[in-house]
């Protein structure tokens, strides 16, 4: 018998890398809503001739300008003549739509609903996302629906819903501008997921980052100006505004970003779905440490719901694994055998 090993597969290891990203980055969105509406208040708090300075749309302006900082160190190498030269039509066309729909259209709708409602219902009505993703990706990239995951993301969604209607009986839950306009956010970060995941496969990292960013930044900028008015950036620069866009910029935008970018190169569907199906209790668990929100009485029998739709997940995931695992002894014990019947033969022919 031949001493063939039978140590992970390289493609095995990066998917794991992704799914530590995709949880990563997970975590760290959960945090922005509740860290955004902060940073509201404290602006609220510190009025500039009455006026808030520290609006939704400064903090993502000026996030989005500062963390092309650090993107420029990291990915200047990938932008070479040559690297430009290989896209194609098809490949600038996904980083403008990329562009469009995550930096600009999925922060303003989201940014618009944290206006209107709370940040608790945001999160739970957002637990339409993973069901919906999984879909999406079986249907246009002809992913494996994974049924375990995908029973996962539906349970999850039970548990938000018993959240919602538990809230006071359900009397202090109406679907109303802010609910809509978080219907219309989740579906766009569905398909900004999905031109991702079929842009990053030909396009190197760093050029897909930083394009991404710069022109979703450009056009978020005059959308504002467009359904806001020209004077509506006319604090930026206030002192108040640096002063606390740093925190806004290094954790949601720039960890938050590097870690969901990263994680989407890699990580399977199932990974994704599994990971944002947590994120509703990360969320209002920080939501009620912050700014003081609470669920209300459906927050326990809600919370296991969707801790029971994590454990499902989460078993279909180990039962993946060593799925894999069988499938690369039995490769490697063929292997070893048709070695062995081979070391029998003396003329081959050739």
């Amino acid at each position: 018998m031949s001493n063939v090993e039978t140590t992970p597969r390289p493609e095995m290891s990066k998917t794991m890398l992704g799914a530590g990203l995709v949880w990563l980055a997970v975590l760290v969105y959960a945090s922005s809503n509740s860290i955004v509406s902060l940073l509201a208040d404290i602006g609220r708090q510190h009025p500039i001739m009455g006026r808030n300075a520290v609006t939704l749309c400064n903090l993502l302006f000026l996030g989005s300008l500062i963390s092309l900082i650090p993107m420029v160190f990291m990915f200047y190498k990938d932008w070479t003549l040559d690297n430009l030269g290989k896209l194609t039509r098809r490949d600038w066309s996904i980083l403008s739509l990329s562009a469009l729909l995550s930096s600009a259209v999925t922060p303003a709708l989201f940014f618009i609903a944290l206006d209107y409602t709370t940040v608790t219902n945001v999160v739970l009505i957002g637990r339409i996302e993973p069901p919906l993703f999984l879909l999406t990706a079986f249907l246009l990239l002809g992913e494996k629906l994974d049924p375990w995951a995908f029973s996962a993301g539906l349970i999850a969604l039970i548990g938000a819903l018993v959240m919602l209607l538990m809230n006071d009986g359900g009397a202090r839950f109406s679907f109303g501008k802010g609910e809509i306009a978080t219907v219309f956010a989740t579906l766009s970060f569905i398909a900004s997921t999905i031109v991702s995941r079929v842009g990053l496969k030909g396009i190197p990292l760093g050029i897909f980052s930083i394009y991404r960013t710069v022109l979703g930044t450009i056009i978020y900028y005059f959308l504002a100006i467009y359904l806001y008015g020209a004077l509506h950036f006319q604090d930026i620069f206030s002192a108040i505004v640096w002063k606390w866009v740093w925190v806004y910029a290094v954790i949601v935008i720039i960890v938050g970003q590097f870690a969901w970018t990263l994680g989407l190169k890699y990580a399977r569907a199932g990974d994704i779905s599994l990971a944002t199906s947590f994120s509703p209790l990360a969320a209002l668990v920080i939501a009620m440490l912050l700014l003081g929100e609470s669920p209300g009485a459906g927050l326990i029998p809600g919370g296991l719901i969707i801790l029971f739709g994590i454990g499902i997940g989460q078993f279909g995931r180990i039962r993946h694994q060593r799925a894999e695992q069988r499938a690369i002894k039995a490769r490697d014990m063929a292997l070893d055998d048709a070695l062995e019947h081979e070391g029998r033969v003396n003329f081959k022919g050739a």
